[in-house]
């Protein structure tokens, strides 16, 4: 290893135990909070609790710009 990689050499990173396992502590960084986490969430755009159908008709329906004539 050279000189100038080992001046630089970063010190090993805390860690901690959760109930959902190991978490590494990083310095500098504050940890999410469960607020944090809520306003993150809430401000997330809607999703359907069920699949949607396609917008396929009327004046979404792509399809129907292909066509050459009227009638």
């Amino acid at each position: 290893m050279s000189r100038a990689a080992s001046d630089h050499a970063a010190a090993p990173l805390e860690a901690e135990q959760t109930p959902i396992g190991v978490q590494t502590l990083v310095s500098g960084v504050p940890p999410i909070t469960p607020a944090q986490r809520l306003a993150m969430r809430a401000n997330a755009p809607m999703e359907p609790k069920k699949p949607q159908r396609a917008a396929d008709h009327g004046l979404f329906d792509t399809n129907s710009r292909n066509q050459i004539e009227m009638f």
